[in-house]
């Protein structure tokens, strides 16, 4: 999401220019992978020639509302991973206002996780459970798909998305269990926490509102050693031409940052 305008060579060539290892590829892109019905031999090679590693695959949409047809998008884009490379596919809840009621989350989430685990595990595939934080979300809190994750066992992970923590005010973060972390920055002063949506998600910058950097501190100090992805939204960044300079420019200022509350 940080350059959804470049077709999948160019995109791992930024990477590469940017001294960047690890990637993350979308199936929701139109005219981009896997939309454009690009094969699995060529994502993998493309990312070979690159020397990039395809981390995740985003994503698995609905998946704690597992029927028939979910069991079939599953094994779909499992197989796509395993054949392109792929380390893992994300999993993204349902974010309608459905599926919401106490106990029913809860049930919804260990159905889903126990009818992934063996999909994912004869396909060696991890599977990366995203709560958003948006007030309709059926899976809001880390603390729930951590719970889930508990009870079910697997190769399941969290990821933390700085963006969606903020939404959700959750203080705990889940370090151990964290195999990614999405992050993505709100400049608009104006807008009030629950408004705020994808649109207004920014690379990570000075005036970042949901508090990226210390996000960040806090999983690192807690024993995280993953990596960290940009997953912006705002219109702003699909018509950039030099998509290069902002997230360079945005990685710089982590970094400083980053140094400055260590110090």
């Amino acid at each position: 999401m940080a350059a959804p305008q470049l077709g999948i060579a160019d995109f791992f060539s930024l990477a590469q220019t940017l001294g960047i290892r690890d990637v993350e590829i979308r199936n929701d892109i139109a005219s981009k992978p896997i939309l454009d019905g690009a094969g699995p031999a060529t994502i993998r090679a493309a990312a070979a020639s690159a020397g990039v590693t395809i981390i995740t695959i985003n994503a698995l949409q609905r998946f704690n509302e597992w029927n028939a047809a979910r069991e079939d998008e599953a094994i779909a884009l499992a197989d796509y991973a395993r054949d392109c490379g792929a380390l893992a596919i994300i999993l993204v809840p349902v974010n309608d206002g459905s599926g919401r009621g106490d106990g029913e989350r809860q049930r919804n989430i260990e159905t889903a996780l126990k009818a992934l685990k063996p999909i994912l595990a004869d396909r060696g595939i991890m599977g990366l459970v995203e709560p958003l934080g948006f007030v309709v979300c059926s899976l809001r809190r880390k603390s729930e798909a951590a719970a889930a994750i508990d009870a079910v066992g697997g190769n399941f992970r969290l990821v933390h998305d700085t963006f969606h923590h903020y939404l959700a005010g959750e203080a705990r973060v889940f370090p151990a269990l964290t195999g990614l972390v999405h992050i993505s920055g709100v400049d608009d002063a104006s807008v009030m926490i629950d408004d705020m949506r994808d649109g207004h998600r920014l690379l990570v910058g000075p005036k970042d509102r949901v508090g990226n950097v210390e996000q960040m501190c806090a999983l690192v100090s807690g024993g995280y050693r993953g990596p960290f992805s940009f997953e912006p939204f705002a219109d702003v960044l699909r018509t950039s031409r030099d998509p290069a300079s902002g997230i360079r420019e945005s990685m710089d200022f982590i970094g400083t940052r980053l140094v400055s509350l260590a110090a």
